[in-house]
């Protein structure tokens, strides 16, 4: 992989990304708590809404990773 030139990210792109990041973050958090209160809801069990946040957090984190992956081998 080569390295990207300093000078050759866009401001706009950079903004752009950084946006998509929260926005990928939020969806993937707000998905987890919901399935974890459906979850809920049938068990009775309180703590798959715990369970949920975090899995929707990881699952957050690796679409990110791999989105950050993605912009810098397009540089």
């Amino acid at each position: 992989m080569k390295k990207p030139d300093p000078g050759s990210m866009n401001p706009w792109k950079a903004a752009g990304l950084v946006s998509a990041i929260g926005a990928d973050l939020v969806v993937c958090i707000l998905g987890g708590y919901f399935a974890g209160a459906y979850l809920t809801k049938k068990s009775g069990h309180p703590a798959w809404v715990a369970a949920g946040v975090i899995i929707g957090l990881a699952i957050g984190i690796v679409s990110v990773v791999f989105m950050i992956k993605r912009v810098l081998e397009d540089s």
